[in-house]
């Protein structure tokens, strides 16, 4: 008597080829991007990798990363008449370009944050040897009293702003010529792109899909190095059990097996040992052991 012996595929299992380049222990890398680019970014960091993630804060769409980045390249600092420095009801100094981390009561104190954080940027990216951006939607906003773009809206009234959703074109357009740029400022620097695997909810569902989409085509039409984080949450992570609470986020577990996949795709099996020890190392040292003395 015969059995028939078969193994269940209980996923649909993402093929990512081994990178024809690899990242070294000794790699500078600096990541942009969404939110996610945080969590990997902590990641890597954890790892004993030299990083620099999100200097100007939370960045999520192509545009306003290529507005950050080109700033770099061109080493521009802003004066406090700048278009993109306001000032809030409550008195409190904002800029348009950054995480309201940068926001001050000192409309002085909030510029040369803003300056000496470009010249830092500025500096890492020319030593570079890796730049990661995270793109996570394709949808941006601009004043509508000028027409600028705006990175952070600050919570200032939705009247102030209008909302455009970008095409593969406009997208395809601006990060070509800003990787000529970069190139020039820095030949020897790899570029990766991912897309976030977290959803825009406030968008809705169906404009989420389509941003996502167009940042997917966009990436694919710049032929640049790309890592599948959305494809692998999408596919291989499509289960509840892999989001946090708020169902949007992708939960620590999702997180850690995107990172090993990243692993696994851009680390070689000596890297791989290194990271590890040097991310235990890391967690014992937030585990510091508190002697009391006794009575």
């Amino acid at each position: 008597m015969y059995f028939l012996c078969f193994v269940m595929e209980l996923m649909t299992k993402i093929d990512i080829p081994k990178s024809k380049w690899q990242i070294e222990p000794e790699s500078k890398i600096l990541l942009l991007g969404s939110c996610f680019a945080d969590e990997i970014g902590k990641k890597m960091t954890k790892g004993g990798f030299h990083t620099l993630v999100n200097p100007f804060g939370t960045l999520y769409n192509p545009a306003s990363i290529a507005a950050s980045l080109q700033r770099c390249v061109d080493e521009k600092c802003i004066g406090e008449q700048s278009e993109e420095i306001i000032q809030d009801a409550s008195g409190i100094w904002h800029s348009w370009m950054h995480h309201s981390s940068f926001s001050s009561t000192s409309c002085e104190d909030l510029v040369t944050k803003i300056n000496l954080t470009t010249a830092e940027v500025s500096r890492f990216l020319r030593e570079a040897d890796i730049l990661i951006v995270t793109l996570g939607t394709s949808i941006i906003y601009r004043l509508k009293e000028n027409g600028m773009l705006v990175a952070n809206c600050h919570k200032q009234l939705d009247s102030l702003f209008a909302r455009q959703q970008l095409s593969v074109a406009e997208i395809v357009d601006e990060w070509k010529t800003l990787l000529h740029a970069l190139n020039a400022v820095n030949p020897k620097m790899k570029i990766l792109f991912t897309v976030s695997p977290i959803r825009h909810k406030r968008d809705g569902y169906h404009t989420n899909q389509v941003s996502k989409g167009t940042l997917l085509m966009a990436v694919d039409h710049l032929g640049v190095e790309y890592f599948p984080s959305y494809e692998i949450m999408m596919d291989e992570l499509r289960d509840y059990r892999f989001y946090a609470d708020d169902m949007i986020h992708p939960s620590e577990k999702a997180v850690e097996y995107i990172w090993q996949r990243f692993q696994d795709t851009y680390l070689n099996n000596k890297t791989k040992d290194i990271v590890a020890k040097a991310a235990k190392e890391w967690t014992r040292s937030q585990h510091r052991t508190i002697i009391v003395d006794s009575v």
